[in-house]
């Protein structure tokens, strides 16, 4: 019983002890150095712990993880998100909307033109929509190479040609790149970017060599507006209320997933939301892709990579990434 038990405490103390240790290396006070003895000191004490408990010295080493783990988790929240930092410039300014009936305009749109990641010209507009001319919904999933991680992105397309792409994104600071596991543990926030395709599909596949498919959503004109307003209001409510980017409970599917369950109360949860290469399946299978043709086969027609880099300076990237090589 007694090594049943010690077992038992001992995977507890490295499930929450290596989770509080993550979480000082990420969000203690202070430079790399100081994250990084914050880290190995507790470390350092949770085995001393371990140790004092299988040597038999009673409650007490347990009572004193407990107390400190208490003044942790206190620490740990008060850690606040915020709209107010030295912020990358290209998540530098908030998606802001205002609905006016059928017209939607949208404050702060980015229209980057990138040359690479470090070199580009800076654009942010105010652009107008009217609902009555939205026509399509189409999902873009960008893939950089790891295995079922893909990021997710939405365009609206509207009967003059037009289109604008939502994404939820992680709002880094200058000179921060991105990391999963610091998703976990409050290293960003979240944001709404709105950008104009030949700017934030481009810059996927031209300047990140990411590999992106486009997939043609099956919605009614209702369901295609709601989403579009669904989105607008959470920019906003980003814009007036922060929040934390999370990897899992807060990430570019999790969000829209619980917009479009505001639309369709009866759509499943699955684990292709998180593993979110595999979410053309998951759309399939709901009946929100064309079900008359294969997966396989919208998957290789939605391949838009090569088209993408292949369009010179003048052409029409909306047009040109939706319009199929010749045979």
């Amino acid at each position: 019983m007694r090594w049943i038990l010690y077992v038992l405490i001992v995977l507890v103390a490295v499930i929450s002890g290596g989770w509080a240790a993550l979480a000082l290396w990420y969000q203690a006070p202070g430079g790399p150095v100081v994250r990084t003895m914050a880290a190995v000191a507790w470390v350092i004490f949770v085995l001393t712990v371990l140790a004092l408990i299988w040597a038999k010295r009673g409650g007490v080493p347990i009572a004193a993880y407990v107390l400190a783990y208490v003044i942790l988790l206190a620490w740990w929240g008060t850690i606040a998100p915020s709209n107010h930092r030295e912020w990358a410039d290209d998540v530098s300014r908030m998606l802001a909307g205002q609905v006016d009936g059928n017209r939607v305009t949208l404050y702060n749109v980015r229209n980057f033109n990138w040359r690479t990641d470090d070199d580009y010209d800076a654009r942010w507009e105010t652009r107008s929509y009217d609902l009555d001319q939205l026509s399509t919904a189409d999902v873009i999933l960008s893939s950089w190479g790891v295995p079922g991680i893909s990021h997710a992105l939405i365009s609206f397309g509207f009967n003059d040609g037009s289109h604008v792409v939502f994404s939820v994104e992680i709002r880094r600071r200058k000179g921060q790149s991105f990391s999963s596991i610091g998703g976990f543990f409050k290293q960003f926030e979240s944001t709404i970017v709105a950008a104009d395709e030949h700017d934030i599909i481009r810059v996927r596949t031209n300047v990140r060599n990411e590999t992106d498919h486009l997939y043609r959503l099956r919605m009614d004109k209702t369901a295609m507006r709601s989403l579009f307003l669904a989105y607008v209001q959470e920019a906003n409510e980003l814009g007036a209320k922060p929040a934390f980017y999370n990897t899992v409970t807060s990430n570019c599917v999790t969000i829209v997933y619980g917009m479009a369950k505001q639309i369709d109360p009866g759509l499943p949860y699955d684990y292709r939301l998180l593993l979110t290469s595999y979410l053309p399946s998951y759309l399939y299978q709901v009946g929100a892709l064309d079900t008359r043709y294969p997966l396989a086969v919208l998957t290789q027609q939605g391949d838009i990579t090569a088209r993408a880099r292949a369009i010179g300076p003048g052409d029409d990237f909306s047009r040109a990434i939706r319009t199929p090589p010749e045979p």
